[in-house]
């Protein structure tokens, strides 16, 4: 018997405020079981985290939040621990390149679980907004909710 499952779709809305997007990747998570479990059950964070590559090229999410989960026992996850992004060679090339050229970041945007059951991460090379930048995401932001006010009390 298949159940349907709920969409697993873990934003993190702070990188858009906080970064100018360049480009994006969908790569793969090494998990344990216990941490699939948790996502499944939407028990996951990915606002305060960031992506950094090891001495051997691999690459990493650090700080994304798993919660325990909770029939885990002995074999539970860390909640914060390190997990290993999974891209092809040529992507993480590129990736480490700019990173180290740029000085560009790796940021996490969306966690989700895809219809086969696998975990991805949606991740983005990002630029680091200045204060400015800020100012006029918000107002932007604010000109498109009074708009959409307007809009709401024409009809």
């Amino acid at each position: 018997m298949h159940f349907m499952q709920k969409k697993i779709n873990i934003q993190n809305k702070k990188a858009r405020f906080e970064y100018e997007i360049l480009d994006r990747y969908t790569a793969g998570i090494q998990l344990t079981g216990t941490e699939i479990k948790s996502i499944r059950e939407s028990k996951a964070r990915i606002t305060e985290s960031f992506c950094e590559f090891n001495e051997k090229g691999e690459l990493f999410v650090i700080n994304m939040f798993i919660e325990e989960y909770l029939y885990g026992h002995a074999y539970n996850h860390k909640p914060k621990s390190e997990r290993k992004l999974l891209l092809n060679k040529k992507e993480l090339k590129k990736l480490r390149k700019e990173v180290q050229n740029v000085g560009l970041t790796i940021v996490p945007l969306r966690l989700y679980i895809t219809d086969k059951g696998w975990a991805k991460l949606d991740i983005a090379l990002c630029k680091g907004k200045k204060n400015y930048d800020k100012r006029e995401s918000l107002k932007d932001r604010d000109n498109k909710r009074n708009l959409a006010r307007i809009k709401k009390n024409f009809n």
